[in-house]
């Protein structure tokens, strides 16, 4: 398969560049994305972000999407900046119309002062700063199938090696964390380490309704988890792992491009054998999305749409590898269109 067309379910790119990051280096964008706009105009969204491609990043995040959310028609808006196409962010405008029944609800923030080890919380900050010398020089592939995620780069993975010990030692704690905690970077980190745990039953449980944590760095997270839970039930049918992919398919209409691009991730492994229920699940409720999806400009974040879609509308793996190639996005939203009249 063609570097470009490459997302093997055991080896996938760790996103970089986070929105809070990128504002305080202030790049210069790349790519404008709106999504989840089908009755208000883009113009109007895009009037309204007051930012065009090739300018700074927006100076406030919160200022930007509170002017969008005074759309006529808008309710909740989020922007998101990631890397990089050519060299440039990529900023992601997810909108929620008024009236839409695809509304994503989130957990209730929880309130109790519980609070991860600090020898946890050490070893995640060690992680997070290899981290980032990774994913800058190239090194992020991630091997996920023993059901935990363990990076190429040594740095990483020694943390990550030290995570398994200690999720096994904290367990307890660790899940009462993520479910109760009111610091939500306690529950981000929480939601990231326990994917180690040995007990992965239980884990795939809080992984799950982890996804609908009210914080989008805690739902990144538990879908990163549960991406590296669905690979090794997919090489170990023994250790019974059932992981559902309602939620997954839910989120594809979130406004956050997190969101839909962890869980586009995650169903291109729950979908490897296109079974039924999930594939109308998506069909059902995902269509519209996955469109805009396979459509955007960067070819890693459209990529995963394209296959999902390839796979509702009947095309073979092999098809699907050759109409990427081809650049037959035309032709896949036709078909895509006449799923929605089935529905």
């Amino acid at each position: 398969m063609d570097r470009d067309m490459q997302v093997n379910k055991a080896v996938l790119p760790m996103l970089a560049l986070a929105l809070a990051g990128a504002l305080s280096a202030q790049p210069k964008i790349g790519v404008i994305e709106v999504f989840g706009a089908k009755k208000v105009g883009r113009d109007k969204i895009l009037k309204a972000l007051g930012t065009m491609e090739g300018d700074p990043l927006p100076s406030s995040k919160v200022e930007t999407e509170g002017r969008i959310e005074l759309v006529p028609g808008v309710v909740r808006a989020t922007l998101e900046a990631v890397c990089c196409e050519s060299g440039r962010a990529i900023l992601y405008v997810g909108v929620e119309e008024k009236g839409s029944d695809l509304h994503f609800e989130y957990n209730t923030p929880p309130s109790q002062e519980v609070r991860i080890p600090a020898d946890v919380e050490n070893e995640w900050m060690e992680f997070i700063g290899s981290l980032n010398v990774a994913v800058q020089s190239g090194k992020a592939d991630e091997d996920l199938t023993q059901g935990h995620s363990l990076m190429a780069d040594a740095g990483v993975r020694k943390s990550q090696l030290k995570f398994v010990e200690m999720a096994d030692k904290n367990f307890d704690l660790l899940r009462n964390v993520l479910r109760n905690a009111e610091d939500e970077q306690q529950r981000g980190i929480a939601a990231f380490v326990l994917q180690y745990a040995s007990n992965k039953k239980q884990v795939a449980a809080d992984l799950q309704f982890a996804m609908r944590d009210s914080d989008s760095t805690v739902r990144n997270n538990a879908m990163r988890g549960l991406a590296a839970l669905a690979v090794l039930a997919q090489l170990r049918p023994d250790a019974e792992l059932k992981i559902s992919p309602v939620w997954f398919v839910e989120m594809l209409n979130s406004t956050h491009f997190t969101d839909r691009n962890k869980a586009a991730m995650a169903l291109m492994n729950l979908t490897e054998k296109r079974e039924k229920g999930a594939m109308e699940q998506m069909q059902a409720r995902a269509v519209p999305a996955l469109v805009e999806m396979m459509n955007w400009k960067s070819m890693g974040h459209a990529l995963p749409g394209f296959i999902l879609l390839g796979r509702l509308v009947g095309w073979s793996e092999e098809e699907i590898h050759e109409k990427w190639k081809a650049g037959a996005k035309e032709e896949l939203g036709k078909l895509a269109g006449e799923l929605g009249k089935k529905k």
